[in-house]
């Protein structure tokens, strides 16, 4: 499955400005590593409460930016781990968030030069 981005709510929401699209692009990039770092640890010390905020986090972020389908994993991840639910998911759930929002990066890099 191909990786698709919409701008179309940043666009509405930075009203057309370019330079405060790209300020939220970079924004995302500079989080995308803490939300990685927060996941693995919350599954390191088995916190799923903790999972689910930063799932939460997350899934706004890239709600945010445009990016759907991550949004929707991320929103199944902070509702199995607020349930405290399929534990032996998580580290699945994190490797196919370390993929996609790597991914991500590359196209909205590519989005950002044509700005």
């Amino acid at each position: 499955m191909e990786l698709k981005i919409d701008l179309s709510y940043l666009e509405n929401l930075s009203a057309g400005d370019n330079n405060l699209i790209k300020e939220l692009i970079e924004i995302f990039k500079e989080q995308v590593p803490q939300f990685i770092a927060e996941m693995k640890q919350s599954i390191e010390n088995k916190d799923s409460n903790a999972l689910a905020l930063v799932a939460h986090k997350a899934k706004s972020s890239v709600a945010i930016i445009g990016i759907i389908d991550i949004a929707e994993e991320l929103k199944v991840l902070e509702k199995i781990a607020s349930n405290n639910e399929r534990s032996k998911e998580y580290p699945d759930f994190l490797k196919r968030f370390e993929t996609s929002s790597s991914e991500a990066i590359k196209l909205l890099n590519n989005i950002v030069a044509k700005l």
